[in-house]
């Protein structure tokens, strides 16, 4: 069978909510994945806690969120570009997230070295 975009972005929502359930220990509220190029871009909504937000509300506390964040998804990034691998057969070249204290929303980008979207 044949993976299509759509099923191949709903895996990769799917699976990296799980991950986020298994290695950091609760997942966000929404998850959105898009394919573009050589691009696969996920949208995260509702990553930070309560606590978090109270954190957030001095220019240290956000910083000190942020960076954390930041080091817990580096830290899974093997098991991210294994996943990435498994469902769409195509090795990541690079990785680039960020986080919005404002919002509680994270964006993470795959660069890959082909052109997925093309195969597809």
């Amino acid at each position: 069978m044949k993976k299509t975009k759509g099923y191949i972005e709903s895996e990769i929502s799917k699976r990296i909510t799980q991950w986020e359930k298994d290695f950091l220990g609760r997942g966000s509220v929404s998850v959105k994945t898009d394919i573009l190029r050589d691009l696969i871009i996920v949208y995260l909504n509702g990553i930070l806690t309560p606590a978090e937000y109270a954190v957030c509300q001095s220019k240290e506390g956000m910083l000190s969120v942020k960076s954390t964040r930041s080091g817990l998804v580096e830290s899974g990034l093997d098991d991210l570009k294994e996943m990435i691998l498994s469902i769409t057969g195509e090795e990541v070249k690079s990785f680039h997230t960020d986080l919005s204290t404002r919002t509680g929303e994270r964006v993470i980008v795959f660069k890959l070295f082909n052109d997925l979207e093309k195969k597809l």
